[in-house]
């Protein structure tokens, strides 16, 4: 309902006492505080009550978890407090509860043949796919040794946004492309001279193949290899762009978060990512669902602050481990003169309020867009 646009936060009301405390009922429903729970990562700016019930469901479900090992739903309990269904790619979480319905006596064994049915075809279809991926990777990256292998990533970050069969061609292109830009932040975080950053940066910018003479032979391979996605479905591009994040690594300045943020949210390439992943979708998407994209809409701008905030939180102790560009922790670090967890924790209030613009935007939404996102 939520996501159809219904605005249904008042209705949770009902479970509340004269005293304005959650029923003290619910808690002897495991079911329904789990439900409860699920429900609260819909909320969107301003309903309260789902920030109450999400407090009052955590604390008791935590409670339930300490105190009895056995019950039923313990272990559907324990992945949603670590992983809520909203917040997960689709087919994983689909895959968790196929194993948590099973274990449910009265599970309906038809259905639960045919989902199992279900998942283990398309499964199927998706290790050819990454197959195929892998032949075209290995092809590449023994001239570029330095690599990370992160192709397995990229495709599981696509099958987030398309899992469908019938996106065969989708997944195949953003694969490749993720997989380019992750060699592309290699060369430029880590890898890549000053000098021969300078030199690439210009091709790209121009997105005109003619330009690399004077590249080094590993970024020749880089740069063609980057353009052939692109290229398969015609697309140009031509926005100009400078070089302030390798500033910024080979100088070992340290921006404010807000400033590092501005930068870092474009040089992601999570809005690229996004149109990209449209490509191939056929009459699906239309022209107005290109413009609406290209707009930078608001839940587009939050994908990226979760994303972006979330990937340097979570990569914070590897990147110490080489030359970096400073992430979004070590500037609000610096910045507010704040230990890391207690970053960790504000950030972490920073990608909850992205994700309440995210279903704020879902809900709202009555553009083209909307049977694409939902």
């Amino acid at each position: 309902l939520i996501f159809l646009g219904w605005e249904i936060a008042d209705e949770f009301h009902k479970f509340k006492d004269e005293n304005g405390g959650f029923i003290s009922s619910l808690t002897t429903d495991i079911s329904c505080m789990l439900c409860l729970y699920e429900a609260t990562h819909l909320r969107t700016h301003g309903e309260d009550i789902l920030n109450e019930a999400l407090a009052f469901t955590t604390s008791h479900l935590k409670f339930i978890l300490a105190k009895d090992e056995s019950f039923l739903l313990r272990r559907q309990v324990e992945h949603a407090l670590v992983q809520p269904y909203h917040k997960g790619l689709s087919r994983l979480e689909a895959k968790h509860y196929i194993s948590f319905y099973q274990e449910n006596e009265e599970h309906n064994k038809t259905l639960l043949k045919f989902a199992k049915m279900d998942f283990y075809v398309v499964r199927s279809l998706h290790l050819k796919e990454l197959s195929d991926i892998t032949v075209w990777w290995r092809e590449i990256v023994p001239g570029l040794p330095f690599v990370r292998d992160r192709v397995m990533e990229g495709y599981f970050w696509i099958l987030g946004v398309y899992f469908d069969p019938h996106y065969v061609v989708s997944r195949m292109i953003a694969t490749k492309i993720i997989a380019m830009l992750s060699i592309l932040d290699d060369i430029y975080d880590v890898y890549g001279t000053f000098e021969e950053l300078q030199l690439l940066t210009d091709p790209f910018e121009r997105w005109d193949i003619s330009t690399i003479d004077g590249l080094p032979e590993y970024m020749k391979l880089v740069y063609c290899s980057t353009l052939n996605p692109y290229n398969k479905v015609e697309e140009k591009c031509s926005k100009k762009g400078r070089l302030y994040r390798l500033d910024y690594a080979k100088e070992g300045y340290v921006p404010t978060t807000k400033e590092y943020l501005s930068i870092a949210l474009v040089s992601c390439g999570y809005d690229k990512l996004s149109i990209t992943s449209f490509l191939g979708m056929g009459d699906n998407v239309t022209k107005a669902a290109f413009d609406w994209v290209n707009s930078t809409p608001l839940i587009l701008q939050a994908i990226q602050i979760i994303c972006r905030v979330t990937d340097d939180i979570k990569l914070h102790k590897f990147e110490q481990e080489r030359v970096h560009v400073a992430s979004v922790l070590e500037c609000y670090m610096k910045e507010c003169d704040v230990s890391e967890p207690e970053a960790c924790h504000e950030l972490s209030k920073m990608i909850e309020k992205a994700w309440n613009d995210v279903n704020q935007e879902i809900v709202s939404l009555s553009a083209p867009p909307r049977h694409i996102l939902v």
